[in-house]
């Protein structure tokens, strides 16, 4: 399928946003439970498709995200949003259907070298774990969206066929029933072209299951790889407020494509996300306080396209001048 991509003609796209899970869980600082709820409140309420709120793991694993219960309890209900979480394991699974989470976000990954460094487990035994999650879900009436780590390359590897893509997404969708499947740029390896042919399979193959593209910025082509995936069709887009995030295996890898940004650059294409750029942009202001550190927001730091700036203090007095010049006689 191919669009117009630079012209959205009001084309209706959906974010969902990571930035609760996959970018806290990078930080080494601790996230107070309160503040996490307070964020989370506000991408609500600015219009994001789905949100995933947290990671039902170990603690252990993830001190970042200790508090997953007490999180995903707290928080306020939107109509209209999905609240996702991940789970590893049934056990994992049980906390969060107990907590009402509404779809259940589980991970393996396309690349077999990855999964073990990642999950300590084969791609076999991650698939003979995440089966037993669906079964669970299907039972609790929870949806479940399978999110495929490295579709398009493995830092340790080199490339994923998309042959070797498919056919786990093959597995997942027509073996477990899973409504939705998320394609993951772990590590900032997709490039355009390579999105865009992945996204016409998969598309072409599954039409009624929910396609969502994850990309991260690690060399400059988070943009790009989304407008690539929208030119063959896609409308759903993972992102992390503030851009933050990352993946231990892949040193130098930096977060998700950031939400702000997305929205931003898509808006004044003329796509519609049904996202409010004003109260994104003000959740996003509260990060670097609560992690300590600056963001890579660039609509943070520079503000919207048309968010003009002061006149110099000395500006009338320049103009002045200036006009003076050009009235006076030209020497001969």
């Amino acid at each position: 399928m191919n669009t117009n991509v630079w012209n959205g003609g009001g084309r209706r796209l959906y974010l969902h946003e990571v930035g609760m899970r996959d970018g806290l869980q990078a930080e080494c600082t601790f996230v107070p439970t309160e503040e996490k709820i307070r964020l989370v409140d506000s991408l609500s309420h600015a219009g994001l498709a789905k949100i995933e709120v947290t990671a039902f793991v170990s603690p252990k694993a993830i001190p970042a995200l200790a508090d997953a219960q007490a999180v995903m309890r707290g928080i306020e209900r939107v109509p209209g949003v999905v609240y996702s979480a991940l789970v590893p394991n049934v056990k994992g699974a049980e906390r969060a259907i107990e907590c009402g989470v509404e779809e259940l976000n589980l991970v393996m990954s396309a690349s077999e070298t990855h999964n073990l460094a990642n999950l300590r487990m084969t791609r076999e035994q991650s698939f003979n774990a995440l089966r037993d999650v669906a079964r669970l879900a299907r039972e609790a009436q929870t949806g479940v969206n399978i999110s495929l780590s490295c579709s398009f390359g493995c830092p340790m590897e080199g490339d994923v066929a998309s042959a070797t893509v498919l056919a786990w997404c093959a597995r997942f969708v027509d073996g477990l029933g899973a409504t939705g499947i998320t394609l993951c740029d772990t590590t900032g390896m997709a490039y355009p072209t390579q999105v865009n042919a992945l996204t016409q399979a998969f598309r072409q193959r599954w039409p009624d299951t929910t396609l969502t593209l994850h990309f991260h910025n690690t060399r400059g082509m988070g943009l790009a790889n989304v407008l690539a995936a929208i030119d063959a069709g896609a409308e759903r887009f993972d992102a992390s407020l503030g851009g933050i995030g990352g993946c231990p295996y892949a040193p130098g890898a930096t977060g998700n494509v950031c939400t702000e940004e997305i929205v931003h650059a898509l808006e004044l294409m003329g796509y519609d996300t049904g996202v409010s750029l004003p109260r994104l942009v003000g959740a996003s202001r509260r990060l670097p306080d609560l992690i300590g550190h600056d963001t890579p927001s660039q609509i943070v730091k520079a503000g919207q396209r048309l968010d003009l700036h002061p006149l110099p203090r000395d500006f009338e007095a320049i103009r002045e001048r200036a006009h003076a010049r050009a009235a006076a006689p030209l020497a001969l």
